[in-house]
């Protein structure tokens, strides 16, 4: 199919009103394309511009999967045009992968046991007005107080009871149409805590470190209540791990690619070329992650309705799993370029080295998750 030729004889430039040579003005840069357009385009232009969705994709997804260090050889090679860039593909995939994972984890259900139990209004579906309600809780309660063992498991056991019962009563005044039971009477949490107090620190900071302090207590004391309250608790910290992951991967990377420069020091490649690996690498791993969600996914949607599938699902599953570290090690030997011994020991080492890199950026995320 042949290009249409167009002539922008007589056309000017409506920023700068120099002659158009072509679609974007060779003195200002703005193209000759005007913004006041249907919505649908806008759309797509809004698309093209943060996801890069055309024809690159299709050319650069398939080789990413299966063809370890392909593209990387490619993008050293000049051979860039028909691929998306490295950054983008492996930004548009790591948000895809976690997207998918947080629903995956919105799909479980933390606690079932202690969800279940909380259904209804137990004991409390006799009371007949609120101040009943509140009354026959709060003789719960005190039971609770003073039957409570002196071992940890004990306590912890009865305050688990606790929280399933406050459910229950909060459930009977929802019937009535009065206010809950707020949570600080279900431990004692007053909200009190140690401050910490840095001296170089400005106060501002300080005060962030104690709130975040204060919210961590307060979800680690609620995850391990029960009921409704552990499973809200559970949610919110598993938001904020998600919400943080991806900004921990911006730092993990940069890192990973200073272990690529100083494992292969001598082979004289500049920083950015290693940058490009390790955004190649992780590229590859988004995709495997989000590949595996998703036939996670449909395996649990379809074991009830054609429990043939199981097993070749399960199998595509292991194949997955199997093929990264295989990926990996081809993809250094092509990139790099050395003996399949010293690839493999410089192989072990870096996989080696970056698992402390990512379980310390993971650890980090988690407890900045559970502070949220």
């Amino acid at each position: 199919m042949k290009k249409e030729l167009v002539s922008f004889e007589g056309v000017h430039c409506a920023n700068c009103s120099a002659p158009m040579q072509g679609e974007f003005c060779h003195e200002c840069g703005q193209s000759i394309h005007t913004v006041l357009r249907p919505m649908h385009h806008m759309v797509e232009d809004t698309l093209d511009m943060v996801l890069h969705v055309d024809g690159r994709i299709v050319h650069t997804l398939p080789p990413l999967l299966y063809r370890p260090g392909f593209l990387t050889l490619e993008y050293f090679s000049g051979r860039r045009q028909r691929y998306v860039a490295p950054f983008r593909l492996m930004f548009v995939l790591c948000l895809m992968a976690f997207f998918v994972c947080h629903l995956a984890m919105d799909g479980v259900h933390f606690n079932e046991a202690s969800v279940e139990a909380s259904a209804g209004t137990g004991d409390f579906a006799k009371d007949l007005t609120p101040d009943a309600v509140r009354s026959h809780y709060e003789q719960k309660r005190k039971s609770a107080d003073e039957s409570t063992a002196d071992t940890r498991q004990g306590e912890k056991a009865e305050r688990k009871q606790l929280s399933v019962e406050r459910d229950h009563a909060n459930h009977r005044l929802s019937e009535l149409g009065a206010a809950p039971i707020p949570s600080t009477t279900l431990d004692g949490w007053n909200g009190q805590s140690k401050k910490v107090r840095v001296s170089w620190l400005p106060a501002s900071i300080n005060d962030r470190i104690n709130r975040s302090l204060s919210h961590a207590a307060e979800n680690v004391k609620e995850m391990s209540s029960g009921g409704e309250a552990s499973v809200e608790a559970q949610e919110r910290v598993m938001s904020g791990v998600f919400a943080i992951l991806p900004q921990t991967m911006f730092i993990v990377m940069p890192l990973f690619a200073l272990l690529l420069k100083l494992v292969y020091v001598f082979k004289r490649r500049l920083y950015m070329e290693h940058l490009i690996v390790a955004l190649h690498s992780h590229a590859f791993m988004f995709l495997v992650l989000l590949l595996g969600l998703l036939v996670g996914l449909l395996r649990s949607w379809l074991l009830p309705h054609a429990p043939w599938t199981d097993k070749p699902l399960l199998l595509a599953l292991w194949a997955l799993g199997l093929w990264v570290p295989v990926y990996l090690w081809l993809m250094q030997k092509r990139v790099y370029r050395q003996g399949w011994f010293m690839t493999t020991v410089k192989y072990l080492f870096v996989g080696w080295s970056y698992t402390w890199l990512i379980s310390t950026a993971l650890g980090i995320a988690i407890l900045l998750g559970i502070a949220h």
